[in-house]
């Protein structure tokens, strides 16, 4: 029996169990450093020092970057670490842009929040940072500010570590060190796919969503315009915390009733659009393999992935699902429609996801020029909007969103998650219909939240090869080994690790939040009485009756032929 080891923490005795630095020890007894470069996803930086502890012999060691060994002692609290921090947060302010009161992350910056923590009164040294002189609002879907740049390296790391995309990287050394793009170009004619998982690391506003709030507010107030929404699955269990209730609740119903009080004329559920994409997809996907042709099929709903696909490997093009995603095929439909009508239709978009502000602004994702999607707002945009309108989100009853749209099946919903698309998809493509093969696919192996899952299933005679990939680092290893040979039939691409549920516009999600929204995912389908999408009568309605003769128009693109 391994004999227990023990290091001393302000004087208590804590026993190490396995854990790989002090950090994570110190959370065990309650306790909480501060801390600007630390991401437990990422790789150790140790560039901020704001995690320092005194060992026995007076030293300062990086709690961040330190195993513990049995026999240590420190210290987490004392006077020398309390100046000590102070005087990294004064010289980090001295070098940051503080317009705090219009900043986009204001309340929401762990800079502001580790000021007040340590009771920071006043900076002693000058401060030559300004907002905006080096802004980069050239991307659709996020917004770089280096004057509010800590240079704590979390987004580089992100970029680079887990999305595999490499669009930012520090330049220069020393006091003219910043993060940049290659050559300083604009982040717009970078590599950057607009997963936005860079501005869900940065611990200031240095990097935040795209703000597109004041064109919807713009059409709410105008009689001549006809406003309509649609809301992706994943936001439904992400408001959590900032209106609150708790993170992975579903509250959608809420959600309609506040977009009704905001001024919105007609509200859906992008679930609608899931569920045609999962009839679509699957028929895709068999006429495929019946004639063992651009396989594996690759999944298409995640416009980070297609822009990652179409910028690193153009010649996985082909293999990519022809089907739009579902807010597109949505907002196509609700936007063939409106051609019918004399009065304007404005069409908002809420998602979970930086990169489908990009999506929206696509050329084939447009009618006689007119986008299919007017604006996308992001879970926190849509927050901010709500906050704004003084709408007491907690206290309002839930309402059901409006026909002739309003009903949308499980398999819909859970294409917020990672795997879920998959899911949707088997549960059409299984002969057997009955409740307990559900639980069987439930089972399959697509869920969890590990970035890489593969697994078999059995079709007729032969077994169906999946993967299940969520972060694009692990996509690129997908694709690696697709290209040396090994076999899949069906892989499931999400750009943001976790899926929907943790994409680059909700508010930021911890591994606890991650698992609670997506148990609320799987709740909120297991409560619906339609669990396939081709059992939604809905489904049947629009094919044969809305986008009769105009399938392939309203719900199909070619990505081949838009190469970027």
């Amino acid at each position: 029996m391994t004999e227990k080891q023990y290091m001393t923490v302000d004087g208590i005795p804590v026993e190490i169990e396995g854990e790989k630095n002090i950090l994570e020890v110190l959370h065990k007894v309650g306790i909480k450093l501060p801390t600007f470069c630390y991401h437990s996803d990422l790789s150790i930086y140790g560039a901020c020092r704001m995690c320092m502890v005194e060992n026995e012999w007076g030293g300062l060691d990086a709690a961040c970057s330190t195993p513990p060994k049995a026999g240590m002692k420190i210290k987490t609290n004392t006077e020398r670490l309390r100046r000590y921090r102070k005087n990294i947060l004064e010289l980090i302010l001295a070098n940051h842009c503080r317009d705090c009161t219009t900043c986009e992350n204001n309340s929401n910056c762990k800079l502001q929040d580790l000021a007040m923590r340590f009771n920071i009164e006043g900076v002693r040294f000058p401060n030559n940072a300004h907002s905006t002189k080096d802004e980069d609002p050239s991307s659709l879907c996020i917004t770089r500010d280096a004057g509010k740049c800590i240079l704590c390296g979390d987004c580089v790391r992100m970029c680079n570590e887990i999305q595999n995309v490499g669009a930012i990287d520090f330049a220069f050394r020393g006091s003219k060190m910043v993060i940049s793009t290659a050559f300083g170009k604009p982040l717009a004619e970078s590599p950057c796919v607009g997963c936005g998982q860079c501005s869900v690391v940065c611990p200031t506003g240095a990097i935040v969503v795209k703000n597109n709030i004041k064109p919807v507010w713009k059409a709410i107030e105008d009689p001549e315009v006809k406003t309509t929404v649609q809301i992706a699955p994943a936001v439904r269990v992400a408001l959590g915390r900032e209106l609150g209730v708790k993170d992975g609740e579903n509250v959608m119903g809420k959600i309609v009733a506040a977009l009704r009080r905001m001024g919105f004329d007609e509200i859906y559920d992008t679930a609608l659009g899931a569920d045609l994409t999962v009839i679509e997809e699957t028929e895709e996907f068999l006429a495929r393999l019946e004639e063992n042709r651009d396989l594996p099929l690759l999944t298409s709903c995640c416009p980070g992935w297609v822009q990652y696909c179409e910028k690193k490997h153009p010649e996985f093009l082909k293999n990519v699902s022809t089907c739009r995603s579902p807010m597109q095929m949505m907002a196509s439909i609700l936007k063939d429609q409106s051609a019918k009508s004399s009065r304007k239709m404005f069409h908002v978009a809420i998602m979970p996801c930086t990169g489908k502000k990009f999506e929206a602004a696509r050329e084939e994702f447009a009618q006689d020029g007119i986008p299919n999607v007017d604006a996308v707002l992001t879970t926190q945009e849509l927050i901010r909007m709500l906050k704004e309108s003084g709408i007491m989100f907690s206290e309002l009853e839930p309402e059901a969103i409006d026909m002739p749209f309003g009903m949308v099946s499980g398999a819909g919903v859970i294409f917020g998650v990672t795997g879920g698309v998959t899911e949707a998809v088997l549960r059409r493509v299984v002969s057997n219909k009955s409740r307990s093969e559900l639980l069987s696919i439930a089972n399959a192996g697509q869920r969890g939240t590990d970035g890489l899952k593969e697994f078999e299933v059995p079709y007729g005679d032969r077994a169906l090869r999946i993967a299940v990939v969520s972060g694009l680092r692990h996509a690129e290893e997908v694709l690696a080994r697709v290209a040396a040979g090994e076999h899949f039939d069906f892989i499931e691409v999400m750009a943001c690790p976790g899926g929907c549920v943790c994409g680059g516009g909700q508010p930021y999600a911890t591994v606890s939040d991650q698992q609670a929204r997506s148990k609320g995912i799987y709740k909120a389908d297991r409560l619906l009485s339609i669990r396939r999408s081709e059992e939604n009568p809905l489904v049947t309605t629009v094919y044969q009756d809305i986008i009769k003769g105009k399938v392939h128009e309203l719900l199909h693109v070619d990505y081949t032929q838009h190469k970027a």
